[in-house]
């Protein structure tokens, strides 16, 4: 298997890193894709899918309270944000890059395969927010990238493991369309440790969506350990309160951690 040539040498990745910014930027200015970049202060009417996530967790006290401070100036670019029929929501487009002179603290963050602490550490808490509320909507994400490694055992929560994406600005972006006729709009708060978001929309929509984890399993595969899990989604008529009307997998997660597991099943690698 030939190594990618930015793993080579440190210089040969600082090269591809801006080309690639370069190409992005370049299909920002010229591309034909219509990007979100209305706020209004006003929630719309009505709640499409409401979701809070903690943002902190244990390890150094500082490296936490500036993941939260982060996260609060990330989310001053997205507060309100309208998504109009036909727009695209741009993640990386919408905050920018994460640089001190914006005010961006060192947190912690997953680069590489490990744990690092980087300028804007903890901002990948965001996409996956995004993509959890995403899913119980009727909007298409296009552009999702899965972290490539599982650093920690779960804390308690909702959103089920491997289903969080990465972004790293701004070549690998997280974002979503609205094929619909709908007007949504995103809202987002910090409220101590939670990060609070809430998406809405113009007009009540006839579906609900519910998304639920399937198959969750650890698997030791020669030294390594991998946790495989499927991500399924049902969709309802809000007015028929019965059965659902379609159910889908979406999603098949296979993340490498880095602890052992309590309890494991052996596969040959």
């Amino acid at each position: 298997m030939r190594r990618p040539i930015s793993s080579i040498n440190p210089v040969f990745y600082f090269i591809v890193v801006k080309l690639r910014r370069f190409i992005r930027r370049m299909k920002w200015w010229f591309g034909n894709q219509k990007f979100a970049k209305t706020i209004s202060a006003g929630p719309l009417k009505y709640r499409v899918y409401k979701h809070r996530l903690v943002s902190i967790r244990l390890g150094d006290p500082i490296l936490q309270k500036n993941k939260v401070q982060n996260l609060k100036i990330a989310i001053n670019n997205l507060n309100g944000i309208i998504i109009h029929p036909g727009e695209t929501f741009s993640l990386c487009y919408l905050i920018g890059c994460a640089t001190k002179r914006k005010g961006y603290l060192e947190a912690n963050t997953l680069s590489n395969g490990k744990v690092s602490v980087k300028i804007g550490g903890g901002l990948c808490k965001l996409p996956i927010l995004i993509n959890w509320i995403c899913l119980h909507s009727p909007l298409t994400v296009v552009e999702c990238h899965q972290h490539s490694f599982d650093p920690f055992p779960d804390e308690a929560g909702v959103i089920p493991s491997g289903s969080g994406p990465t972004f790293f600005y701004n070549y690998l972006d997280y974002q979503f369309k609205n094929n619909t006729n709908y007007t949504f709009q995103f809202l987002f708060s910090q409220e101590n440790e939670y990060l609070n978001g809430d998406l809405r929309t113009d007009t009540e929509l006839p579906y609900r969506y519910h998304v639920f984890e399937a198959n969750d399993r650890f698997v030791k595969a020669g030294e390594n350990f991998y946790r495989k899990t499927e991500i399924w989604r049902q969709k309802y008529d809000v007015k028929l309160h019965a059965e659902p009307i379609e159910t889908q997998l979406i999603q098949k997660n296979n993340a490498l951690v880095k602890y052992i597991p309590s309890e494991y099943i052996s596969e040959e690698p």
